[in-house]
């Protein structure tokens, strides 16, 4: 467990999108991706927040990562577009896949956009829920360089490769499902490291295939599925979606975030948006939505347990605290950050009221 301090969104949020600005970003794309990486800490899922700020700075700097703010349309037919990255920041063709899916949902019930030769996108929710916001049913996926052994198998073939699932619903949140394929996420495992605390023994093995506590350990052995064949199953199946699919990378094509920096990272990605309009009446769909849900937070409760959640229902209600009490930041992140804008030529200084957020353990 480490320590973590406290401070203001909108602080963190023009502290993150300076040091993207001293990068070669626009003040647009800056803050774009400086949007991202703090909405994933707000709802406290720290291993997609600001904790990678040095590593897409590095990306940037070995020009791995390109400074284009938008993706090339290599294909529209239709229902569906393919998209060419061209190693752009993965925030900003992603909302452009995402903004495209949603159109052309509008006037074909669905819309299917892929993307190649991509960047890591951060917290996959944020697209899946955008599509949400425009009436529509959003699904965003990704593939990673491999991570996880086929059942049995004693060499990583597929990622952990990340699924989102987000769903509207008429004057609430949207119900958000964002999950990686394994047990963990591998930026979890960073993040533990960065932090010296130990993992769970079933999140990953280390290079000789045993489970392991040590997160350097694991970092160099591999992570675990989760639900054992069927989570690996299912990133199987999201990788021939985003990276088969796209006409981009797959499999070992893909190469590791935090390997040589000079060498593309080239994932993949798959987003779909389905118009709730064109399946039949939407006041209809939010009744029985409404009712489904309600079914599922209204059952009967084991012993100890004070409610039960909806996917995304606990991710939304750290966000929301956050906005208000300030974000938590963990200590080695907040200091890679201070250490970036010292580079970009930016003197950080924490905000007045900043203070410890004691510790944290990843749950998110």
């Amino acid at each position: 467990m480490a320590g973590t301090t406290t401070v203001p969104a909108d602080w963190l949020t023009e502290a993150v999108t300076g040091v993207f600005r001293g990068g070669g970003l626009s003040a647009r794309a800056a803050r774009t991706v400086a949007e991202s990486l703090v909405a994933a800490d707000l709802r406290g899922v720290a291993s997609h927040g600001v904790l990678l700020v040095p590593m897409y700075m590095a990306r940037l700097r070995d020009r791995s990562v390109t400074t284009r703010e938008s993706a090339e349309v290599v294909l529209d037919h239709g229902a569906v577009a393919v998209l060419d990255a061209r190693h752009a920041l993965g925030q900003l063709t992603g909302d452009q896949a995402m903004g495209i899916a949603v159109a052309k949902a509008r006037a074909h019930g669905a819309g299917a956009v892929t993307v190649r030769h991509a960047f890591h996108f951060g917290a996959a929710f944020r697209y899946a829920a955008a599509a949400a916001e425009a009436g529509c049913v959003g699904i965003a996926a990704a593939n990673t360089r491999p991570l996880m052994p086929a059942p049995g198998g004693a060499e990583p073939v597929t990622g952990n490769n990340p699924l989102a699932i987000a769903v509207p619903r008429a004057g609430g949140e949207p119900v958000v499902l964002d999950m990686a394929l394994s047990e963990a996420a591998l930026g979890k495992i960073r993040l533990a490291a960065q932090e010296d605390r130990p993992i769970p023994a079933h999140w990953a093995t280390d290079a000789e295939g045993r489970p392991t506590t040590d997160p350097r350990a694991a970092l160099a052995g591999m992570l675990l599925p989760a639900a054992g064949p069927k989570g690996f199953g299912l990133a199987l199946m999201i990788d021939v979606l985003a990276g088969v699919l796209s006409g981009g990378a797959y499999g070992s094509g893909v190469n590791g975030l935090y390997a040589d920096t000079t060498v593309p990272n080239d994932c993949a990605h798959f987003f779909l948006a389905l118009d709730v309009a064109a399946f039949g009446d939407p006041g209809r769909f939010a009744e029985r939505l409404d009712d489904l849900l309600g079914q599922v937070t209204g059952a009967r409760r084991a012993p100890g347990t004070d409610r039960l959640l909806l996917p995304g229902q606990l991710e939304a209600a750290r966000a929301a605290t956050a906005r208000e009490n300030g974000v938590p930041v963990g200590d080695a992140a907040l200091r890679a950050l201070v250490e970036e804008a010292e580079r970009a030529g930016i003197a950080l200084v924490l905000p007045p009221g900043a203070g410890e957020g004691g510790e944290r353990g990843d749950d998110g």
